[in-house]
């Protein structure tokens, strides 16, 4: 588990293909490393990485299938990309953010980024598949990075998050730019009782469902802008 407060950027150092994975070496701050043994977690923008060698007191190697590389932005990557990281969190440590498993749902895209007085806002494009678990103040996680949702538009397919000076001094948001992909975890609670509501009403609605659709979408609306929500 991780706590979605980013520790430390990091450096890919190397990028080694092999047959059904690819391999990265990165490099670490001092002391980021310290205890960090073979088979260790440790979020590599977002994404949930094991531990395959340690090199050096600062340089760790990943092992990634291809999978990973798919529905991730890890895929993309090249040699001396930065990278925000984070190790498991140990029991009883404090969830500064809320919990994270490491395990990306999709990847959205940077649509836009305005100032905001001292702070940067980022309007972010998601995915049609996971617009439903988008909601205005709760939370939701943006490689690694556990970040509260200002405002959303699930019809239009987009949410806002603001970076104050702290968060954008310790990642790499300062480097992405509009068209950036971004990899995305939503908030597990509200997954889960967004998908239980619209199990229970498909079950109990039955054969009027669809009808139950239609005319919501006459209306304008839609059974996801329903189903309950947690707030943060």
């Amino acid at each position: 588990m991780f706590t979605g407060i980013v520790q430390a950027v990091a450096v890919i150092a190397a990028i080694d293909d092999r047959t059904g994975l690819r391999s990265f070496s990165i490099d670490f701050p001092p002391g980021f490393c310290e205890d960090l043994a073979i088979g260790a977690s440790v979020a590599v923008d977002g994404v949930c990485l094991t531990v395959t060698r340690i090199a050096s007191p600062v340089r760790a190697s990943f092992d990634v299938m291809q999978q990973s590389l798919a529905v991730t932005t890890l895929g993309r990557y090249a040699v001396g990309t930065r990278v925000n990281v984070e190790r498991a969190a140990r029991e009883g440590a404090e969830i500064g953010g809320h919990p994270l498993s490491g395990h990306v749902d999709c990847v959205g895209e940077l649509i836009a980024v305005r100032a905001q007085e001292n702070n940067l806002v980022w309007r972010i494009a998601v995915p049609p598949s996971h617009r439903r678990y988008v909601f205005a103040r709760g939370y939701i996680a943006v490689h690694g990075a556990s970040l509260t949702i200002a405002e959303c538009d699930r019809a239009a397919g987009w949410f806002e998050v603001w970076l104050i000076p702290e968060t954008r001094r310790a990642t790499v948001f300062e480097d992405r730019r509009v068209g950036d992909a971004l990899n995305i975890e939503i908030e597990r609670s509200t997954q889960v009782m967004v998908d239980t509501v619209r199990d229970a009403v498909a079950e109990q609605l039955g054969p009027l469902k669809p009808l139950l659709d239609q005319w919501l979408a006459e209306h304008g609306r839609s059974l996801e802008e329903l189903a309950p929500h947690v707030p943060r």
